[in-house]
């Protein structure tokens, strides 16, 4: 079995498979009191940064998402299109691109894993001077982008597919003369809502803005309210109905200045901690999690809400306010007796489905979750991941229930996972997906002998995770 110790190696040098330690608490010593600031948001940060780029003149971003690969293709993207970015103390300074992106017509840009930077880049090349590529790895190779460009299309813009029909490799030609009345575009239910962010984003730049009609299902609607609000929150003059059916953004983006908040989807697992771990206390310091009188203001981001769904399973949830300095708030999750199974809609938080399973597992009883059909068009299909990673520890995932894809159900064995120091070992797959891997971390902490393949995955969100988790056993 690996020490802890192991934890804290660099990514290019842990084991892999990656032995994780089972948590356990030494006769003696005081229960667990952990204190996590994870680091700032990645879908806030990816945001700023292209809102950044169109920008004129000179904007900060302060406490950016940096130690992920994510938002270093997102960073070089927008210097290929013609921004400069700045690196200072915990803030960057771009200097946006006035008129087209002064990337030379043919640009290739390479996103890797990113398929939220892939999606705001392909936006964005519509507001280029001539042709961009817009390409990634295999997998990103594999998720459908037509949706968006379509949409696109409808702007005047030409769209070459290079591969698989509807996927990157494409290059995106932008219209030989930009649409200078206000554009109208119908949408109707998307695999994914980034499709919509993407052109809320550009349409600060459009010369009248642009209004979105959504037609079909909204896909992760918190998402979407939470590019509105970053909008707002620079200065952009946004309108939306309530049920984000029509959404309007006008064109008026200036320089800005913005405090990108912690991540959430990352503060999920530390939570989740909190509620696997017995007797331990693990609060997480810097998100103003919604419904909550905190000094901060409510979170933009959905998964911030999913200190709720562990009060449900029997979690007692605590906010702590100092109100003589910002951004000290911190919500806290410790464990209350046995966890039991709940039903819950988890669309406005997909990225945690991945958290509560692995917290379901040591439920009494089945819990069931809808709004899990975007998993399948993710970093990997996350349906058929938890599926087969969970059935090696017992534990039974049934999905399509009742024929409805959009839903999946996580049952324990009877008499729950085995947690004996001799079980028989076992080795999480991950897929190459960052989630995979730390939600089978969160398993391996209650689990003994378990390993996780690829434990480098986690870079893609956040590098640092492995070095957080080594704290558990100081």
């Amino acid at each position: 079995m690996t020490d802890a110790k192991t934890l804290q190696l660099e990514l290019d040098q842990l084991p892999d498979p990656l032995a994780i330690p089972a948590w356990t608490r030494s006769r003696g010593r005081a229960p667990l009191d952990l204190t996590i600031r994870p680091p700032g948001s990645k879908s806030l940060t990816n945001r700023a940064l292209l809102l950044a780029a169109m920008a004129p003149g000179t904007s900060s971003i302060h406490h950016p998402l940096l130690d992920a690969d994510d938002a270093r293709r997102m960073i070089s993207a927008v210097e290929a299109l013609g921004a400069r970015v700045e690196h200072g103390d915990a803030k960057l300074r771009i200097t946006g691109v006035v008129g087209p992106w002064t990337a030379p017509a043919g640009t290739t840009i390479d996103l890797h894993h990113s398929g939220t930077a892939t999606r705001f880049i392909t936006g964005a090349a519509a507001l280029a001077g001539g042709p961009i590529t817009i390409t990634g790895s295999a997998r990103i190779q594999q998720r459908p982008i037509d949706e968006l460009t379509d949409a696109l299309a409808q702007l005047g813009c030409s769209i070459e597919s290079h591969g698989t029909p509807g996927c990157p490799p494409i290059t995106v030609t932008p219209a030989a003369i930009p649409p200078t009345e206000h554009p109208v575009i119908e949408i109707g239910k998307t695999r994914s809502s980034q499709y919509i962010s993407a052109l809320l984003l550009i349409g600060t730049r459009l010369a009248s803005g642009i209004t979105l009609r959504l037609t079909g299902e909204i896909t992760s609607a918190s998402y979407i309210r939470m590019t509105l609000d970053q909008l707002d929150s620079i200065g952009v003059r946004v309108q939306a109905t309530d049920d984000l059916s029509v959404l309007r953004v006008h064109p008026g983006l200036q320089p800005f200045s913005v405090d990108i908040e912690p991540d959430a989807s990352t503060a999920t697992y530390w939570w989740a901690a909190g509620a696997l771990l017995p007797e331990a206390t693990v609060r997480v310091e810097g998100i103003g999690v919604p419904g909550t009188d905190s000094a901060l203001r409510p979170s933009l981001q959905g998964d911030a809400r999913f200190p709720d769904l562990l009060e449900q399973m029997g979690c007692t949830i605590t906010t702590r306010t100092d109100r003589a300095g910002a951004g000290t708030a911190s919500t806290s999750c410790r464990a209350h007796g046995a966890l039991r199974g709940i039903l819950c809609d988890m669309s406005s938080m997909p990225d945690a489905v991945m958290t509560l399973a692995a917290v379901a597992s040591f439920a009494r009883g089945t819990t069931v979750i809808r709004g899990v059909r975007t998993l399948r068009d993710k970093e990997c299909d996350r349906v058929r991941a938890l599926v087969t990673e969970l059935a090696r520890i017992g534990v039974r995932v049934e999905e399509d229930l009742g024929g409805d894809p959009d839903s999946l159900s996580i049952t324990p064995p009877e008499g729950g996972v085995d947690t004996r120091r001799g079980v028989e070992p076992v080795v999480f797959e991950t897929y190459d997906d960052h989630r995979i891997a730390m939600a089978m971390a969160l398993i391996a902490l209650r689990r003994p002998n378990c390993s996780i393949v690829d434990p480098a995955c986690v870079a893609k969100s956040e590098g640092g995770f492995w070095k957080t988790l080594a704290r558990f056993y100081e």
